[in-house]
């Protein structure tokens, strides 16, 4: 996880789409990491002691596999130093203060967010309202 991202700074960011659309899978926690959950673009596994979830392009997930559809996804550009604050939280408020869902993940050079396609036009003008940059 990129450094302690809830603190109170109204950070400014940018954000670039990624191309395509995004599902978010669910398997059991002793399930191996399948073979389609590697490919191009974005892609998350993270694994717990109650489940195996993979993000990544819908178009890899088989119809079979137990998911949520229809996500896009929007890269922070970095880089952030992992002792800087508010970065996560200053691109969520204004979209969780509006009603929209969300859903992050944190890798070592940055973050990503994931907002449903149906709900992408108005995170990107609450995002821009917030003093973001869409790239």
């Amino acid at each position: 996880m990129t450094g302690n991202r809830s603190g109170a700074t109204a950070a400014r960011i940018r954000l670039k789409q990624l191309p395509g659309l995004y599902a978010i899978s669910r398997l059991e926690a002793g399930h191996g990491i399948p073979h389609w959950a590697d490919g191009p673009g974005f892609a998350s596994i993270t694994r717990t002691e109650d489940e195996l979830s993979i993000t990544c392009l819908q178009e890899r997930v088989p119809d079979l596999a137990r998911q949520d559809r229809d996500w896009v996804a929007f890269k922070f550009e970095g880089p952030f130093a992992f002792g800087e604050t508010g970065i996560v939280l200053s691109v969520i408020r204004p979209l969780s203060e509006n009603g929209l869902g969300i859903f992050v993940v944190s890798t070592f050079d940055g973050d990503h967010l994931l907002v449903k396609a149906s709900d992408g036009a108005a995170a990107i003008r609450l995002l821009g309202e917030a003093g973001h940059t869409l790239l």
